[in-house]
């Protein structure tokens, strides 16, 4: 008597067509969530692991969101929970600081240079709220309906955040830093 070995069953995977919308989202979004996750914990590593977070997450329940959310919104606001939750997790006197660069600044670009760093600094003296805020509204240019949809919040909370986080900043910035 032999032994007959049937083949193995193959895997079941998620159709090709579910995985090459996903892909094409990830490419087309991944730089700007990579962006403002900097810009909230000043740290190009933790922004990376934010965005990567973010986007198991939405593969996870993709078949349901893809085709009946704004998924622009949707990323956003898993990507700001998770900086959330990771603000929650870190200690009060962690400071980050940023890496410095791979190739030093050319002479041209060092003002440009010394500004932003200037900006991610005061930025990351604000509390993560009013910085989400900022970052949501001024750096992503989102209205002020679209961050209270992203933030969970109404739409005058993200006014009066924003009204009282603008000052705050200047003020970290000093007066030699130039208004846009």
């Amino acid at each position: 008597m032999t032994d007959t070995v049937s083949p193995p069953k193959p895997v079941e995977r998620a159709p090709k067509g579910r995985d090459a919308e996903f892909t094409v989202f990830v490419e087309s979004s991944a730089t700007r969530l990579r962006r403002s996750a900097y810009l909230m914990c000043r740290d190009w590593h933790l922004a990376q692991d934010l965005t990567q977070q973010t986007f198991t997450k939405m593969y996870a329940v993709w078949n349901r969101i893809r085709t009946s959310t704004n998924l622009e919104g949707y990323s956003r606001r898993v990507m700001m929970n998770l900086v959330f939750d990771q603000q929650g997790r870190r200690s009060g006197s962690e400071i980050v600081l940023a890496d410095p660069p791979d190739q030093p600044v050319l002479a041209r670009h060092e003002g440009e240079h010394e500004l932003r760093v200037a900006l991610v600094d005061a930025l990351a003296r604000l509390s993560v709220e009013d910085r989400a805020v900022l970052v949501l509204r001024h750096a992503e240019d989102h209205s002020v309906e679209t961050v209270a949809g992203i933030l969970g919040v109404s739409a005058s909370v993200v006014k009066m955040r924003n009204a009282r986080a603008l000052p705050r900043l200047r003020a970290l910035l000093g007066e030699d830093f130039p208004e846009a």
